[in-house]
């Protein structure tokens, strides 16, 4: 994570909240009410910095060990107002070294809890680690039936949010998240369903819910749809070198 890439990180940035802002616009959305997630998973350090420089604060992660060595670097060079969204497969055995190792470096969202199992982890490392505090999390719903996708199926997912609210103290349910199939509205249209009946199995205003949907080929389709949370990567950092992957 240490070579240079030339990228013209500024300008792809700004071309992408304009679009984010002309989307809000045409759906007659409140632009700030719409969180860009910069995805920057196997990219080098230089490349974030530049987005950070560039006013970006929330990034997204696949991996939990790269995430933990960027939030700490960050840390250690001391930049503020950091926000890590995890948005890769959780295994259940890493929550706890997730937590533990990124929180105190800036504002941690797993966005991709899908199971009790992954939720209690959270929860325990929370109250071991940092009582006192709540952990941010989204469910995953898998919404479009690909056996490749990971999340809850969309008719349990009110049934999982509650069990989470009921018995994880320690972790706020900020909204549903979901990776459709490519270029699938229904993806879309069932996210957003999904989200009001979690709202009315919790019997909360849906629109205290958040929806992360839609990424570099979709998200201003997302946004008209309702999305409050993209997550756009090659868009703002150019295609992606897996050479090198830490899970």
């Amino acid at each position: 994570m240490s070579e240079v890439t030339e990228v013209d990180i500024a300008t792809n940035l700004e071309e992408v909240r304009q679009r984010v802002a002309k989307a809000c616009d045409s759906a007659g959305r409140d632009a700030s009410k719409v969180r860009l997630v910069a995805v920057s998973k196997t990219k080098p350090l230089n490349l974030l910095r530049d987005a950070y420089n560039s006013g970006q604060r929330a990034f997204g992660e696949n991996y939990a060990q790269e995430l933990v060595e960027k939030a700490k670097q960050f840390g250690d060079d001391g930049l503020e107002g950091l926000e890590w969204h995890f948005i890769g497969g959780l295994q259940s055995n890493k929550a706890a070294m997730l937590v533990k190792s990124v929180v105190p470096y800036g504002k941690l969202t797993i966005e991709t809890v899908s199971t009790l199992k992954v939720a209690k982890k959270l929860d325990n490392a929370m109250s071991a680690n940092f009582d006192g505090q709540v952990l941010s999390i989204f469910v995953q719903i898998n919404t479009s039936g690909e056996e490749s996708k990971s999340g809850v199926q969309p008719n349990e997912a009110a049934a999982l949010c509650k069990q989470i609210v009921d018995e994880c103290e320690h972790l706020e349910l900020k909204g549903v998240m979901t990776i459709g199939a490519p270029g699938d509205v229904d993806c879309l249209e069932s996210l957003v369903a999904c989200r009001d009946d979690v709202a009315a199995e919790l019997g909360i205003d849906k629109d205290t819910l958040e929806v992360s949907m839609g990424m570099s080929g979709d998200f201003e389709v997302a946004i008209a749809k309702g999305s409050t949370n993209v997550r756009v990567g090659s868009t703002i950092f150019g295609a992606r070198d897996y050479s090198n992957n830490k899970a």
